[in-house]
């Protein structure tokens, strides 16, 4: 073997020793056996190779007082080295001066493992071979058995594996394994993900039957009608032998639907058979109908069945048909996400029961889709997407970010820091990754697209292996978005794919580019409080159909558990464990938090994804059943309707509608005379059980207000009395008194039913904490001069009056550092002790858009409790609130958005009515038409000012927030991108706010 320290250096060697690459599919063989390494091993760490233990392979090096160490797990998260978060930059970076292609030498943990492994005779007869498998492993190891060495490999996110048959011997065996964390290859790991190493997949050794089917490759095609179709299977068989080959096709149910044998096959070494099926009348598989027949394979010898293969079968077409992907013959939209493997606990060490969680998940919010970013996932992971139905783009192991993606100027094809780019010595590599990624998953019917990898720019060595998967495979296409960047080989990929490209931008690209679909296979970033005007996007797949949808950036938060100084448990980011370089919270970017809580941002996602395009109008309900392979009479239809939020009428229907059809019903209520507001729902529901959700389940809905019947308006009786004092001017009431402060500038006490509600001074708001999206945009920066004015802005009683509907007092405000604009705030007093609060704003030239415009009360912290009628349950904002109903809510003022920095969280859209009370009865309440509504135990000051959620402030007291408008939340990428024009707040531009404040429910 060559020196480790050259091989770890060496972009040619990438394997020794390993076995070629193989089907997933499951078997079981006659008197073979399977263990599982999984569970604790024996354990050294150190910080480079040259401190590492020598000889701790040999039979005879003691073990025994060495730690123990989880596996599959990581290093990093068992107590060595620490984890580290980078997106784009190279871990090293900074710290040691590493040659493109070389791995660090000063600092590259290496972890040394041993486990023992009893094995009897009985294991060891018949001369069967054995084999020992790592299903992933970061970034490279050797392997030694008994003091021998074994092999090498390096691509931590596909399986290698070893044939050990003639090391292995009956009784104890020691089996040695050395982790490297980087090696010469980690240049083309450079994702945007945490770094670990160690091994964090299964290991198990196995052994197989004198005649194996090593290697399977099953070709379920589809003719031209989409209604018959041939299964054909290539089988590889090892091994020494005669054997017959029985076959079966099962359905669903197991029953057997064909059959058929081939005997007298000799096989010495390998061989390789064909077997060909035809199949009538097929069931085809599609996210939407996940059929999966069953292919069994018996290997007859001797008489007696030596092994039984296992692999599951899915009839579908997808190819590019007049120039648009279609699958079985109807164009295909991806509705999809991107996900990491990801768990809070265990890093990329991720569960059944969290891949299942992940997958229900996805099918219960309309996701169709996942891209693997960016490199292939747990084995397990496609057979529950074939399972449950998701197409999947499946993506190599390649990302070389940092070899390009921080250039200065523009950037050059020909620079010689760029890998791969074109240089020869690492094609070898990228083909293995390419060919182990193919050849582990090509038998799923989930996978749609093969991906050469992401954002490593463009170059002759990934257009060689694109054309190999091409090459592989006809039944899929390719995907490679670094084209984008490098165009020189524009056939790398057969789609057109970007990331992150504007609405407006991929229109006009698609005028003068039509030779290719098109998706995003990275979009509408959702780090934080973000996500939105989603529907622009979505509403583009129905605009041009070369668009064909995309994936959003991503499906889960890849943050890790950790206790603060207190002991507290918390979400952690970039730069919590001391790790530099970092790149801090930008690890936060799911629809999902890393405990695998759903965000309020997937509502948002379901709405826009959904299947079924309601549209109220007037008299009638337009729907269109965009599904590709289902009528709608397999959901039950609701009509729900409301009045001021309460449920007055319901209907139920079965609607038929088949696929990419639409049609019209009439509304099916007459129109009510009582007061109030009428909102019809129409809501499509799951009509039986599902795997991934219960009957009853709504996948789609939509909601109009269809009337609002007014109420005549009623003289409250009450009288009001007025005390001007020297400071104060107080207005009394039956059973209330108000006090303005002509020093304080503003109202300073609403005392009602003998209780006070106001602690500080109402004030003027204009400022939010910032979500991640405004701190990227510069908006922080640019629109500051607001959140000055928030907290240092003057008033001055400019009058009072007493009007026939009572007493009118009006301030003036005064902000610093936008003397130019002037606002106007009026306090109208009612005799039942509501007030009603207007605020006017006059724009002047010069002036930058506000982040919100409105009040912010700061009262009592009892007042712990939230009712409001408006959009709900989750928060909403005004780019992002197609997901959430309007309806009565009710919940905590300490509910708590959990976004990995703290930010601007708890806004309630489109508010009628909101009110904050208590136990004892004690309660507020606002009104007012299509409000922003939020009551949170902090200031936005106070949100700011905390870098995680444990550093908030205790809570004493509740801060409510009303407006009648605050800017949307943005999503287009967390890096620069506005706030659509049309979701900001003109400073320029004149604007008002109106709601009432204060009284009781009557």
């Amino acid at each position: 073997m060559k020196d480790i320290i050259s091989i770890l250096n060496d972009p040619k060697v990438f394997e020794i020793n390993r076995c070629k690459a193989h089907s997933d599919h499951y078997f079981e063989g006659y008197n073979t056996f399977k263990y599982s390494l999984n569970g604790n091993w024996k354990f050294s760490y150190s910080d480079n190779l040259d401190k590492a233990e020598k000889d701790f392979y040999k039979k005879d090096f003691d073990v025994n007082e060495w730690a123990e160490i989880k596996v599959p797990g990581h290093i990093q998260m068992q107590g060595y080295d620490r984890p580290q978060y980078v997106n784009t930059i190279y871990p090293w970076d900074g710290c040691e001066d590493v040659s493109a292609g070389q791995a660090p030498k000063d600092f590259n943990p290496v972890g040394s493992y041993v486990k023992f492994l009893e094995l009897t005779e009985d294991d060891l007869k018949d001369n069967n071979k054995i084999y020992l498998s790592f299903q992933g492993v970061e970034s490279s190891f050797t392997l030694y058995i008994n003091g021998e060495f074994i092999g090498y490999s390096e691509d931590t996110f596909t399986p290698s594996e070893f044939e050990v048959s003639k090391v292995l011997k009956s009784g104890l065996n020691k089996i040695a394994v050395q982790v490297y964390k980087w090696c010469s290859g980690s240049w083309l790991e450079d994702q945007d993900f945490w770094r670990f190493s160690g091994i964090f997949r299964d290991v198990f050794v196995y052994s197989v039957p004198k005649v194996h089917v090593y290697d399977l490759k099953v070709v379920a095609e589809v003719d031209d009608k989409y209604k018959n179709g041939i299964l054909k299977s290539n089988l590889l068989l090892n091994g020494n032998g005669e054997a017959i080959v029985q076959y079966e096709l099962l359905d669903k149910d197991d029953e057997v639907i064909i059959s058929g044998e081939k005997d007298n096959i000799s096989i010495k070494n390998e061989i390789t058979i064909d077997l060909e099926m035809k199949v009538d009348n097929h069931n085809l598989w599609s996210a939407e109908a996940p059929f999966l027949y069953t292919l069994k394979i018996l290997l007859i010898a001797d008489g007696e069945v030596i092994e039984t293969v296992m692999q599951k079968v899915g009839f579908r077409r997808f190819e590019l048909k007049n120039g648009i992907m279609q699958l079985n013959g109807k164009r295909i939209v991806f509705n999809g996400v991107n996900r990491h493997e990801f768990n809070c606990n265990s890093g990329r060490v991720v569960s059944e029961e969290d891949m299942i969680w992940d997958l229900k998940t996805m099918k219960k919010n309309n996701i169709n889709a996942v891209r693997t970013s960016h490199y292939p996932n747990n084995t397990r992971f496609y057979e529950l997407c074939d399972e449950y139905g998701l197409y999947v783009i499946d993506e190599v192991n390649l990302e070389s970010h940092g070899t390009w993606g921080l250039c200065t100027g523009p950037r050059k094809y020909n620079d010689e820091n760029i890998l791969p780019n074109d240089k020869e010595e690492w094609v070898p590599l990228l083909l293995d990754r390419a060919n182990s990624m193919f050849e582990r998953d090509k038998n799923h019917p989930s996978i749609l697209i093969w991906s050469c990898g992401n954002e490593s720019f463009g170059g002759e060595d990934i257009y060689k292996m694109s054309k190999f998967l091409q090459g592989k495979d006809d039944t899929r296409l390719v995907h490679y978005e670094g084209i984008f960047n490098d165009r020189r080989y524009n056939d790398t990929s057969q789609i057109e794919s970007q990331m992150y490209t504007k609405v407006h931008n991929i229109k006009e690209f698609l005028k003068e580019n039509r030779d290719k679909p098109m998706i995003c296979c990275e979009y509408a970033h959702a780090m934080g409080n973000s996500l939105g005007a989603l529907y622009k996007y979505t509403d583009l797949t129905e605009e041009d159909p070369l668009y064909q949808g995309g994936f959003i950036w991503d499906f889960i938060d890849q943050a890790i558990m950790k206790k603060n100084s207190s002991g507290e448990k918390f979400l952690a980011y970039g730069g919590d464990f001391e790790d530099r370089p970092t790149d801090y919270n930008f690890c936060g970017n799911g629809l999902v938090f890393a405990n695998r809580e759903v965000t309020p941002k997937m509502p948002e996602v379901k709405y826009c994804y959904q299947n079924i395009k309601i549209k109220i109008l007037e008299d009638k309900i337009n729907i269109k059943n965009k599904n590709l392979f289902t009528n709608l009479n397999e959901y039950e239809c609701f009509f729900i309707l409301t009045r001021d939020g309460v449920e007055i009428d319901r209907k139920t229907t079965i609607i038929d509608l088949a696929p990419m059809c639409e049609k019209s019903i009439e509304i099916p209520f007459i129109r009510e005379n009582n007061t109030g507001e009428y909102i019809l729902t129409v809501s499509f529901c799951l009509s039986k059980d599902e795997i991934w959700a219960e009957e009853g389940y709504e996948i789609a809905f939509e909601q109009k207000v269809l009337y609002v019947v007014k109420e005549d308006k009623k003289e409250y009786k009450g009288k009001l009395s007025i005390v001007d004092g020297d400071i104060h001017v107080g207005v009394h009431g039956e059973n209330f008194r108000v006090v303005f402060s002509r020093v304080k500038g503003g109202l300073v006490s609403y005392v009602y039913d003998g209780k006070e509600y106001i602690l500080e001074r109402p004030k003027l708001n204009f400022w939010r904490a910032p979500v991640d999206n405004d701190i990227a945009n510069g908006m922080t920066f640019n629109n500051s001069i607001w959140k000055i004015a928030s907290l240092y802005g003057k008033a001055s009683m400019e009058y009072y009056n007493e009007l026939e509907d009572g007493v009118e007092v009006c301030y003036s405000h005064r902000l610093p550092m936008v003397d130019k604009v002037k606002i106007d705030v009026k306090y109208l007093v009612k005799k039942d002790g509501t007030i009603d609060i207007t605020g006017e704003y006059f724009g002047a030239e010069g002036i930058p858009n506000m982040p919100e415009f409105g009040m912010m009360f700061t009262l009592k912290s009892d007042l712990d409790k939230v009712l409001w009628y408006g959009r709900g349950p989750e928060e909403s904002y005004f780019d992002r609130k197609h997901g959430c109903k309007i309806g009565i809510y009710e919940g905590l003022v300490t509910d708590f958005t959990p976004y990995l920095r703290p930010q601007e969280y708890g806004n309630k859209s489109d508010v009628r009515y909101a009110k904050v009370f208590n136990d004892n009865k004690d309660e507020l309440i606002f009104k007012g038409e299509n409000l922003n509504f939020s009551a949170l135990p902090y200031t936005p000051h106070e949100i700011e000012n905390a870098a995680h959620f444990y550093e908030l402030p205790p809570i004493n007291h509740t801060i409510v927030r009303v407006s009648q408008e605050q800017m949307g939340v943005g999503g287009d990428d967390t890096w620069g991108a506005p706030v659509h024009k049309e979701f900001t707040i003109s400073g320029e531009e004149n604007h008002k706010f109106k709601f009432t404040f204060g009284g009781k429910e009557k």
